[in-house]
């Protein structure tokens, strides 16, 4: 019996998951856990199968306050609608979702058999996402946003993600600053609008509500045969929010024509029919409940989400890459590259995003 089996035996056991572990194999997506599959043979004979999963304790600094977040939220969605699907995680016998041991901070929850999708132009799988996260918020637009742990300080803050710009700049310990003058004159040239929203939540414009903060595609289970989305999962970012946060990040991450690292970034810009059915799908359920000043300001989200990120990225090139993962030396900087030029044809689009929305909101506001 290997290290790791006997890791995850002792996991399951804390979880009080009956039977004797048959199997099990480590789910190599995603860049931030460490995620594995394992099946139990039941007592009845049977086979059932779980998630379990190590959390990242660089990335989630307090992976307790993660996992209260995910158990409010998760345990407020089943009171609301017991018949909807959503994430089960089980608990230990004194009632924790969690189990930290010297091996590190583990979860467990059940498996879903489903699909996924990393990029697709089927318009009804769109359509269907949109639709996810939409529900997504609805459901939750009761609950108390300021209820939930702020488990990743400012993380949608984007003057301050132009203040760590500014520093990165400043102090450019790797001497790369000068190698990529024009991506900065670039960034900081849309600072204002790039701010938009920061600028709005702070003059008490927009509400705070609970948001996903991880709109990807890949982060809603769809069923094996067809088409309909069953669940919207990696709830690890759960916290106080705006909406356009996760309308924009949905959009900069499934509407480009290119992927967020392609060395063709040039080729990088909006696919106008995956905009139009993400955003029929998300507004089909939220145009009710959203203000005016919310769906006002959900076409600049999209540019907003973006150049925060191009600067998340410009920034780590600058510092010499210690946040997010690489496959070679440039990576951050294609990156960077990419959502610029996703950018700079969102801005060219605006107003044609702009009337989408409202097209979308008159057809769905009753």
């Amino acid at each position: 019996m290997t290290e790791l089996n006997e890791k995850l035996e002792r996991v399951c056991t804390a979880f009080r998951i009956p039977g004797t572990l048959e199997s099990w194999h480590e789910i190599k997506q995603g860049n931030v856990n460490r995620t594995f599959k394992v099946t139990f043979r039941q007592p009845d004979g049977t086979e059932k199968s779980y998630i379990v999963q190590r959390v990242n304790t660089y990335v989630f600094e307090d992976p307790e306050a993660v996992m209260d977040n995910i158990d409010r939220v998760t345990e407020y969605l089943h009171k609301k609608d017991p018949h909807r699907k959503v994430l089960h995680f089980h608990h230990t016998e004194d009632r924790k979702n969690h189990v930290f041991d010297e091996n590190g901070f583990w979860r467990l929850f059940n498996f879903i058999p489903s699909r996924t999708f990393d990029h697709c132009e089927d318009l009804e799988i769109v359509h269907n996402a949109g639709a996810a996260f939409g529900e997504f918020q609805m459901q939750l637009r009761d609950f108390n946003a300021a209820d939930l742990n702020e488990t990743i300080p400012y993380f949608h803050n984007t003057r301050k993600r132009y203040q760590d710009l500014e520093k990165a700049v400043t102090e450019d310990p790797c001497g790369r600053a000068a190698q990529v003058g024009r991506e900065i004159e670039w960034v900081m040239g849309v600072k204002e609008k790039a701010c938009t929203l920061t600028d709005l939540y702070e003059r008490e414009e927009l509400p705070l509500r609970v948001t996903h903060n991880d709109t990807k595609i890949n982060n809603v289970l769809f069923e094996q045969e067809g088409t309909k989305a069953i669940v919207v999962i990696d709830l690890d970012t759960v916290m106080p929010g705006l909406v356009g946060h996760d309308f924009g990040d949905a959009i900069r991450f499934a509407a480009n024509r290119e992927e967020e690292d392609s060395r063709n970034w040039e080729n990088a810009g909006m696919n106008m029919e995956i905009f139009r059915e993400f955003t029929e799908g998300f507004l089909e359920h939220t145009a009710n409940v959203l203000t005016e000043k919310e769906i006002d300001t959900l076409a600049i989200s999209c540019f907003s989400m973006t150049c925060e990120l191009a600067t998340r990225f410009l920034r780590d090139y600058i510092l010499g890459d210690p946040y997010f993962k690489i496959n070679y030396p440039e990576h951050n900087l294609v990156r960077t590259q990419c959502q610029i030029a996703l950018a700079r044809d969102m801005e060219c689009r605006m107003e044609e995003m702009a009337e989408t929305v409202r097209r979308c909101v008159s057809k769905y506001r009753t």
